[in-house]
């Protein structure tokens, strides 16, 4: 430890320019180490890189590296290159020679040189790379500017050829103190929002190459509050020459924004690689624990100097970010995130303790000593030496301590930025992002796959694996799967434990394959059990996720994250691990004379569709799995797959593949016919309803955006009656080809249209099937003795026409004039049991005007207990239930048959119905008068019968 002589240059007892020149001797001492300790590090080319940059920016010679023109701005202050840089530079171009600047006061625009980065500290590496300051005068004009700037991108060409890493970033000293900049500088930086933290860190760690040295090297730090003052006295005074120092600043108060702003983008960047991060998120909560009375590192430093405390290790940068996390994390007595903090720092050096080194640097060995300080043994030492081969027990292990760190950063900044109130709206903007950007790298939800390897680890993958499904002895009657490290025998993996237990297949080989666990090279294990899995199945489940989820994935923008996540990529897998005909033999002898739907397979109509794994990569760059399975699998899987797309014309890339033992190709051809048709009906706008034949059974898709469900009306009668439910608005009904194809239906659903009501019929002997599509779509439906099409059609012609001009009369006058619902007719042929085959359109039913009809009116209005009053009427004369009772539709029917002069006994019609009791003034849709009318016919006619 060097001898400590504080040093004490006070205002008020007369400033000593002997203290300052000691002062500035110390800084440059501890310099001079440095530098030595970064040359060490380097190559013997990348040496000569370092050594020449200043001659370089000293002068403009045509066979120089970095030569523009004779007119870039040249000239480095106070510098004058030794015999060491000029022979170097003469190896390079024999032809050059030096000639010193003559003159009293040569222009040197160039101010100073500061080398910035990992050189010359304990994690200098052979790839770190070199981020100069190129400090310049303030009064360099655009041309001047723009001609240094090409400069720096051919000396940047010229050190990458000597296997050199360097960035140049060009400062005018009088904007940065204000804060003013024009672009990040340094290969960390993360922008303009972090000025006063930069220049904390340049202070502490910056290297000076050559030129001008920084005034704050002579500011007490007790007088850093008063910098301008001390620092305008030094000048005025000429304690200090103005063209011997550069002024960036002072680190007297840091904004509270600015340690947002940076924990911000170490939070984002600790995302991908954490323990590059570690380091800097817990400093930046040191200093923001301490706000407004923030001692920062720089000032230590700066402290220490004064002190005549230059002990190159103990002023380390890590070592000193290392030392004030330390004494936090010990005060707050938080030993977990203190070893989090220690593994991240030895980790960036990436020094190997273990095994014999050829060489002992000066950074293996402070290493070494900082590793008997945290009493780490060979073996804790052995574990992190060989990171490079951590698999998932290792990174499972180690990532909660690192989720812990992040997400307690990410709160902390939280809280910070509610208490100071300072924060701007780009920050809570900021921070809501980032707090999304978490949530999709590391929160825990249902059906999400989980990322265990936030870079913790280079490489999970490995070499062979077991897989095995067995029962769930935990769960009786339950079957699990397990993986398992290494290639195991039926006998053996039940003495070991699992590296994962999934209920399903497709989540364990999802995790397996999201995480890197099995990549291409892994060789498999299979143990199938009770599963019809085989080898040639789970290749292929695998090449799926491959393409599905495509690794590595990208960088997660922010502009995805602003709004709710939604599917990119949507993998469908049906029937994984399942045969679906094993245990139906039978059907293969059946398969060439039945329908082969896969659906309604075969003679039993058997379904082949048992079960759905879907896997979604959605734009969060999160992976989800989810399970369908039972008889509604297929259903619900499309019904929650349309639920979850995006607005708008971007969708998802959807694959539905399927690899079981039979049938595999039509089965997913099937299934991807399906999701399909019912996405292109659901982006079409209309509110759709979807009709499918699952076996025997009818199954209804009501494709609203965002709103689709699945109903299962099993039975065709049940199928009747949904169709006939009434509807507010036009809703298409569009049917799958392999549903309904025996039955009239199939020819009907297709053909509606909106604003017209179409009547379809067909005739069987004596009888005939009426149907009719409202103007909303709603199906009704009535099977009627026939006797001729005059008397079958004309009656319902009549009530239509009844309808109608009750709905005219509720219209306002002035109203535009009415809608007239277009009523269509059409016949279904042929006639008779055979299966329909073509729609015939017909004329509508000639109504004879001068021929009379038998009038039967009726009024339906509300009675108490949600019941219904109705009122008949026959050629004007009033039939009420208040006069009749239950006895109503008797006495009716003994009026009418009163009334008929023919013996015959034909069906009773109600040719006018009043709803207005129950909708008031309001329109209904005919479908709901249609079925009034049913009910009402029928119970007449059922009267009628009893007479």
């Amino acid at each position: 430890m060097t001898r400590t002589h504080e040093i004490r240059p006070d205002l008020d007892e007369g400033i000593d320019r002997k203290v300052l020149s000691q002062l500035r001797a110390r800084f440059l001492k501890l310099n001079e180490g440095r530098l030595a300790r970064a040359m060490e590090g380097l190559s013997t080319r990348q040496q000569s890189v370092l050594n020449l940059l200043p001659l370089f920016f000293h002068v403009n010679h045509p066979l120089l590296p970095g030569y523009v023109s004779g007119s870039t701005p040249a000239g480095l202050s106070s510098f004058e290159p030794d015999a060491n840089a000029l022979a170097e530079a003469q190896r390079l171009t024999r032809s050059f020679s030096y000639k010193p600047r003559h003159g009293s006061n040569p222009p040197r625009p160039i101010h100073g040189l500061f080398l910035m980065g990992s050189l010359g500290t304990l994690a200098q590496a052979d790839h770190s790379d070199m981020d100069v300051w190129v400090c310049h005068a303030p009064d360099l004009d655009e041309s001047e500017l723009a001609e240094l700037r090409r400069k720096c991108q051919l000396l940047e060409i010229w050190a990458a050829s000597q296997g050199a890493e360097a960035h140049f970033f060009l400062i005018d000293p009088a904007r940065f103190v204000l804060g003013e900049r024009d672009a990040q500088l340094s290969s960390e930086d993360c922008g303009t929002t972090q000025h006063y933290l930069l220049l904390d860190e340049f202070y502490r760690t910056a290297i000076w190459l050559g030129g001008r040295t920084p005034i704050w090297w002579m500011v007490p730090v007790y007088e850093e509050p008063a910098y301008d003052r001390y620092t305008h006295t030094l000048l005025s005074k000429r304690f200090i020459r103005a063209d011997e120092s550069l002024d960036l600043g002072h680190m007297a108060f840091i904004p509270p924004g600015e340690f947002i702003g940076a924990g911000l983008w170490q939070l984002f960047k600790g995302i991908e690689s954490p323990y590059k991060s570690v380091l800097k998120l817990l400093l930046i909560e040191v200093y923001a624990s301490e706000h407004p009375r923030v001692h920062c590192l720089s000032l230590r430093f700066k402290q220490a100097v004064f002190a005549n405390q230059l002990d190159l290790d103990e002023l380390d940068p890590y070592i000193v970010v290392y030392r004030r996390i330390e004494e936090y994390l010990i005060a707050r007595r938080e030993p977990e995130r203190l070893e989090l903090v220690r593994r991240a720092l030895y980790l960036k050096v990436n020094r190997k303790l273990t095994g014999h080194s050829r060489t002992q640097s000066w950074q293996r060995s402070l290493l070494e000593r900082l590793a008997q300080e945290w009493n780490w043994d060979d073996r804790h030492l052995a574990l992190l030496d060989s990171r490079s081969q951590w698999k998932v027990r290792q990174v499972g292990a180690e990532r909660r301590a690192v989720v812990n760190v992040l997400n307690y950063s990410y709160r902390f900044l939280l809280a910070f930025a509610r208490s100071e109130q300072t924060v701007s709206l780009i920050n809570k903007r900021d921070l809501n992002v980032l707090g999304r950007r978490l949530y999709a790298a590391f929160e825990r939800k249902a059906n999400k796959v989980e990322f265990i390897n936030p870079g913790i680890a280079p490489d999970l993958a490995e070499d062979t694996l077991t897989l095995v499904h067995a029962p769930n002895k935990k769960e009786p009657g339950q079957t699990q799967w397990g993986l398992y490290n290494g290639s195991l025998t039926a006998l053996e993996w039940e003495n070991f434990a699992p590296l994962k237990r999934s209920r399903h297949l497709l989540e364990l080989l999802t995790w397996c394959h999201r995480n890197g666990v099995i990549d291409s090279s892994t060789r498999l294990a299979l143990h199938p059990g009770a599963s019809d899995l085989s080898e040639f199945e789970l290749f292929n489940l695998l090449g799926s996720l491959q393409q599905t989820v495509a690794l590595p994935l990208p960088t997660l923008a922010e502009e995805p994250l602003l709004r709710a996540s939604v599917p990119s990529e949507v993998l469908m897998l049906v029937n994984v691990g399942v045969d679906p005909l094993k245990h139906h033999r039978d059907l293969n002898i059946l398969m060439t004379t039945e329908r082969t739907d896969s659906l309604s397979y075969a003679g039993v109509r058997e379904n082949l569709v048992l079960t759905l794994d879907q896997v979604t990569l959605n734009s969060w760059n999160e992976v989800l799995v989810s399970r369908f399975d039972g008889p509604h699998a297929l259903l619900d899987c499309v019904r929650d797959y349309l639920n979850n797309l995006p607005k708008g014309l971007q969708q998802p890339r959807l694959r539905v593949r399927c690899f079981c033992h039979n049938r595999a190709q039509f089965i997913a051809r099937r299934v991807e016919e399906i999701v399909d048709t019912a996405q292109t009906l659901l982006l079409s706008r209309l509110n759709h309803r979807y009709v499918i034949q699952v076996q025997q059974h009818y199954h209804v898709l009501e494709l609203v955006p965002g709103q689709v469900q699945h109903v299962a009306v099993a039975t065709l009668p049940a199928l009747f009656d949904y169709l006939g439910e009434e509807l507010a608005t036009y809703s298409p009904l569009h049917l799958d080809p392999m549903a309904l194809e025996d039955h009239d239906l199939a020819l009907i659903l297709p053909m509606g249209q909106p604003e017209s009501l179409q009547v379809f019929y067909r005739i069987h002997d004596d009888q005939a099937d009426l149907y009719v599509l409202d103007e909303f779509n709603a199906l009704w439906q009535q099977r009627l003795p026939y006797h001729d099409e005059q008397s079958l059609l004309v009656p319902l012609q009549r009530f239509v026409q009844s309808m109608q001009y009750r709905r005219d009369a509720l219209l306002p006058m002035d109203a535009s004039q009415p809608q007239h619902l277009e009523i269509l007719y059409y016949q279904l042929q042929p006639s008779g049991p055979a299966r329909a085959r073509r729609v015939d359109a017909r004329p509508a039913p000639q109504t004879p005007v001068n021929q009379p009809f038998y009038d039967v009116q009726a009024i339906i209005g509300k009675a108490p207990a949600d019941q219904v009053q109705v009122t008949l009427y026959c050629n004007q004369r009033e039939f009420s239930e208040l006069e009749h009772g239950d006895q109503l539709f008797s006495v009716v029917a003994r009026e009418i048959v009163e009334q008929r002069r023919e013996i015959e006994r034909y069906r009773c019609y109600i040719t006018d119905l009043d709803l207005s009791g129950l909708l008031g003034d309001g329109q209904s849709s005919s479908n709901l008068y249609l079925r009034y009318k049913a009910d009402l016919e029928r119970a007449l006619n059922d009267a009628l019968e009893q007479i």
